[in-house]
C-alpha cells in the first residue's frame, strides 16, 4: 500500500579478531548506561523461561556492521552470551559477512541467525542502522535496545532484509525489542515493507517503549491466512505515527496491546484476523481511521477491549471483507494474560509515551503512575583482581612476541615492554593509554606481570583485556602480578585508566 503522507571455536575467534583489526578493534566499553535490559524483559518476552539476552557474558563495542558480525563469530559457541554495544551509523558500506562456527552472517544485513543469548544495544551518541535491516532467524533469547533502524528497502537500491526494519522468521523464541525507533519514508510503492514483522513460528516477543512511524505497514504476525504458528506477542508504551495499516496485522495467535499511542493511522490499525485473539486496553487512538477490526479478509479475528480512548477516530461501515470494530468497539472474546503488568491510565498515555518511547530517550519507563522514571538496573559484577608483588613461575611468553598500543610518548617504544630490560619502557601520551602483547598463533596465559620503571607516575587503575574479543579479564588498582582464569588468545591488552602522572611500563610479562 502506497503512502499518502510523507514525512571451529578458536578459528572463529581468530577470524573475528582479524576482521576487527581490519575494520577497527572491538573494545570493551568503559561506561555502561543504565539499561532496561538489566531491569528485565516485560510482557510475553518474560515467559517461556524469560529473555535475558547476553547477560552474564562479555561486553564488546562495535562501530560497524562487520564488527557486530565479528563479535558474534568470535564467541566460543553460538550460545555463548554476549552484549554488543553499538555506536555510530551502521550501513551497507561497513557491513560484511564474517564466517565462523558460532555464526551465520551475510552482507548487507545484520544477521542474527541460529544463535542465542545476544544483546544488541545502542550506547554513547547513539546507534543508527541506515537502510540496513536486522534479521532474526532460528534464534532465541535476543534483546535489541536503544537503536534506530531507518529506510530499509525491499526494492530500489540498496535493499536489505526484504524491506523489514526488524524481521523475525522460522522458529524464533523470546525476543525483547525495547526503546527503539523504526521508521521508513513511505510505503510499498516507494520500496519499503514492514517495520516489525514476525512469521513462521515466532513466539514470546515484546515490543516496548518504541516508535514506529512514516510507513505504509507497521508490522505483521503471520505471513498468510494459513500460517498461524506465531503467537504470544506484547506491544506496550509504543507510538505508532503516520502508519497506513498493520498496526499490527495479526494472523492467528494471541497478542496484548496496552498503553500504546496510535496517532494518524491512515487506513486501518489493529487488524485481528484468521482467528487471532487480541487484548486491547488503555490505549490512546488519535486522529485515525478504523483503528481496530478485521480488514481485507473474511476470516475474522477477535478482541477484548477495555479502557481505551478514541480521540477523533472515524469508522467506515462494515461490508464484505472489511469489518471495523467501531464506532463503539465492544469485546467479542476474553483473553487471559499470564504475566503481571501495571496499566497507565489511557488519558496520560500520549504524555508518557512522548517522554519514554524511542531510541536515545534515556531508557525511561513507566510504573503505571503516569510518571516516567529510570529503570532499576541489576548491577553487573566486574571481574576484579588484586595485583601482588610475587613473580609468576615459568617462562615469560612476551619475549619474542609482538606489541602495539594506543599511543606512545616521545622516546618510548611498545617493544620496550617485552625486551627483558627494566631500563627501557613504554609510556602513554598523558596519564592513560594501553599497550598490548600479541602472538602469531593462539597462546594460553593465566597471569601477567606489569613491572613499572622508577622515577615517574605510578598506575592506580587498570583493566586487562582479551583483545581478540574485548572481554575484561580483570580490573584493579596498583600494578603487579595479575592472575585470572586461563585464557587462549592471540593478543592481551593492559589498559591504564588512572595514574599519578605519566606512568612508565618497563615490562609486560605473560605466563601460562
Amino acid at each position: 500500500m502506497g503512502r499518502r503522507t510523507a514525512s571451529t571455536r578458536l578459528q572463529a575467534a581468530l577470524a573475528a579478531s582479524a576482521v576487527a583489526a581490519a575494520t577497527g578493534v572491538i573494545l570493551t566499553v568503559p561506561e555502561t548506561p543504565a539499561s532496561a535490559a538489566a531491569a528485565g524483559a516485560t510482557g510475553y518476552a518474560s515467559r517461556n523461561g524469560g529473555t535475558t539476552g547476553g547477560a552474564g557474558g562479555q561486553t564488546v563495542r562495535a562501530t560497524t556492521g562487520t564488527q557486530i558480525h565479528a563479535a558474534l563469530c568470535g564467541r566460543a559457541s553460538s550460545s555463548t552470551p554476549i552484549t554488543i554495544q553499538v555506536e555510530g551509523t551502521i550501513n551497507h558500506a561497513n557491513t560484511a559477512k564474517v564466517s565462523g562456527s558460532s555464526c551465520d552472517t551475510a552482507d548487507g544485513v545484520i544477521e542474527l541467525k541460529q544463535i542465542s543469548n545476544v544483546t544488541l544495544v545502542g550506547v554513547g551518541s547513539g546507534a543508527v542502522f541506515d537502510q540496513l535491516g536486522i534479521h532474526i532467524r532460528e534464534s532465541s533469547n535476543i534483546i535489541i535496545q536503544n537503536v534506530t533502524v531507518r529506510n530499509v528497502k525491499k526494492s530500489g537500491s540498496p535493499t536489505s532484509n526484504g524491506g523489514d526494519a526488524i524481521g523475525m522468521e522460522r522458529d524464533v523464541r523470546n525476543v525483547w525489542v525495547d526503546h527503539v525507533t523504526l521508521e521508513a519514508s513511505g510505503g510499498e510503492s516507494e520500496g519499503y515493507d514492514g517495520l516489525f514483522d514476525m512469521k513462521d513460528n515466532t513466539q514470546y516477543v515484546t515490543l516496548s517503549y518504541s516508535v514506529l512511524r512514516n510507513s505504509g505497514r507497521g508490522g505483521l504476525v503471520g505471513s498468510s491466512e494459513t500460517e498461524l504458528s506465531n503467537s504470544f506477542i506484547t506491544y506496550h508504551h509504543n507510538l505508532y505515527e503516520n502508519i497506513d495499516s498493520r498496526a499490527p496485522l495479526l494472523r492467528g495467535g494471541t497478542a496484548h496491546m496496552y498503553d500504546n499511542h496510535y496517532r494518524q493511522l491512515n487506513s486501518s490499525g489493529i487488524n485481528s484476523r484468521a482467528g487471532a485473539h487480541a487484548k486491547v486496553e488503555n490505549n490512546y487512538f488519535q486522529n485515525s481511521k478504523d483503528v481496530l477490526g478485521t480488514f481485507y479478509t473474511t476470516t475474522v479475528g477477535y478482541w477484548q477491549v477495555a479502557g481505551n480512548v478514541f480521540d477523533n477516530v472515524t469508522w467506515s461501515p462494515a461490508s464484505g471483507d472489511y469489518r471495523p470494530a467501531g464506532p463503539n468497539p465492544t469485546s467479542n472474546t476474553t483473553v487471559s494474560i499470564p504475566y503481571a503488568y501495571t496499566l497507565d491510565d489511557a488519558s496520560c498515555v500520549p504524555g508518557v509515551v512522548a517522554r519514554t518511547a524511542g531510541a536515545n530517550k534515556g531508557l525511561l519507563v513507566s510504573d503505571g503512575s503516569c510518571a516516567p522514571q529510570s529503570p532499576s538496573p541489576t548491577p553487573t559484577p566486574t571481574p576484579t583482581a588484586t595485583a601482588t608483588t610475587a613473580p609468576p613461575s615459568g617462562t615469560n611468553l612476551s619475549i619474542g612476541a609482538g606489541s602495539d598500543g594506543s599511543g606512545k610518548a616521545e622516546g618510548t617504544s611498545y617493544g620496550n615492554v617485552r625486551d627483558g630490560d627494566l631500563g627501557t619502557y613504554w609510556s602513554p601520551v598523558g596519564t592513560t593509554g594501553s599497550v598490548s602483547v600479541k602472538w602469531g598463533s593462539p597462546t594460553r596465559i593465566s597471569s601477567v606481570r606489569i613491572r613499572e620503571a622508577a622515577g615517574a607516575g605510578t598506575v592506580t587503575g587498570w583493566r586487562l583485556l582479551n583483545a581478540d574479543t574485548g572481554a575484561v579479564l580483570a580490573t584493579g588498582g596498583t600494578a603487579g602480578t595479575i592472575t585470572f582464569p586461563a585464557t587462549t588468545l592471540s593478543k592481551v591488552t593492559f589498559e591504564i585508566t588512572a595514574a599519578t602522572g605519566t606512568p612508565r611500563v618497563a615490562e609486560f610479562e605473560t605466563y601460562a
